[in-house]
């Protein structure tokens, strides 16, 4: 079962990706509500797979993707930009940082598993 680590410091947008997931049955979600834990998290767990919201406390979801794939350990982790972040440039800006893909929200969640199922099958 892929484990699924999702940094988000929003308790509404937490409650609900993760419930999706539990309707799937075939993943395993974990969360972090701030970019500092969630490189914590990311060492500790390792997870198949990172959903990063960008604009979260402590570190934001740059500097946190930055950390991940600046440690050997955590970097070939895919990570997915999760944001409502949608302006021009901000796909660009968050791979420049190294995430693997961008979405947006509010989350399609059909779109979204796509991309995760992407990234698990790399």
């Amino acid at each position: 079962m892929p484990k699924i680590l999702y940094v988000e410091d929003n308790d509404d947008n937490l409650y609900m990706l993760t419930l999706h997931f539990e309707e799937l049955d075939g993943y395993e979600v974990i969360s972090a509500g701030d970019g500092a834990e969630g490189v914590a998290k990311a060492a500790a767990t390792m997870p198949d797979l990172i959903l990063m919201d960008l604009d979260l406390p402590v570190i934001d979801g740059w500097e946190a993707t930055r950390r991940l794939k600046a440690d050997p350990a955590t970097r070939d982790i895919p990570i997915i930009a999760l944001t409502a972040h949608a302006m021009a440039g901000d796909r660009e800006k968050a791979l420049a940082a190294g995430t693997d893909d961008f979405d947006t929200k509010p989350v399609d969640f059909r779109r979204l598993l796509g991309k995760i199922e992407k990234a698990l099958r790399r």
